[in-house]
């Protein structure tokens, strides 16, 4: 039976939810009645942003787009980004949030290989042809587009325990790197080490933190849960 988070797993600080949501899975029901499949994925990169630091939307003011950033924790915020959907979950504090960077297909009795093959068929490359399914959600607006989420469905809103919410599976991540966050423009906090992911998927995530180059205390630090 699925376990989803309550609102209140939310409602704490931004690392702190980064950290805590890895291992977790989104379940996103589409179609309807017997037709009707839920899209699973676990979550294995994240990354934190509050409103007190440049690198954030929120640091850019209220808006009425924006408005899911400044609301308690549990709300979902969505945005373009380079063309696609992007997710992320409000936290503890007004401006503080959570994106969701990407994940892994996740298959089970809930979410059957049915399930993984729409995932598929959403999210081609850029010939057509089908990603491999350890690429397929590697980045945040490949992990909408596998998932089938939309900004202008899902945005501002809460979780719906009939169409999409987050699954704890009993998944907790045995090691932890964190990192910089990507695609922060220069001289807007770039250097904050607010990025999260789950050590043993790193080569499945948006880039691979121990890739050739990276030196441990300098460019990341690995994590024990619980840490």
């Amino acid at each position: 039976m699925p376990n989803p988070l309550p609102d209140s797993f939310f409602n704490r600080d931004a690392q702190v939810l980064a950290r805590a949501l890895l291992g977790k899975v989104i379940r996103h029901r589409v179609g309807s009645g017997q037709d009707s499949l839920w899209l699973s994925a676990r979550i294995i990169e994240t990354e934190a942003y509050y409103c007190a630091e440049k690198g954030s939307h929120a640091s850019l003011g209220y808006t009425e787009k924006r408005k899911a950033l400044f609301l308690e924790g549990g709300h979902i915020y969505m945005y373009y980004a380079r063309g696609g959907d992007s997710l992320n979950f409000s936290a503890e504090g007004p401006g503080n949030a959570v994106l969701i960077k990407s994940a892994y297909p996740w298959v089970d009795e809930l979410s059957d290989g049915n399930s993984l093959a729409h995932m598929l068929l959403n999210n081609p490359d850029a010939k057509g042809a089908l990603r491999p399914p350890e690429r397929l959600c590697a980045g945040q607006t490949l992990l909408c587009k596998a998932l089938g989420l939309k900004v202008p469905t899902w945005d501002a809103k809460r979780f719906d325990l009939e169409h999409l919410f987050v699954d704890d599976v009993g998944a907790e991540p045995k090691q932890i790197i964190q990192t910089t966050r990507l695609g922060i423009p220069e001289g807007r906090d770039g250097h904050l080490m607010y990025r999260f992911v789950d050590a043993a998927y790193a080569r499945y995530c948006t880039r691979n933190p121990l890739r050739r180059g990276q030196v441990e205390g300098h460019d990341y630090f690995l994590l024990k849960q619980g840490n």
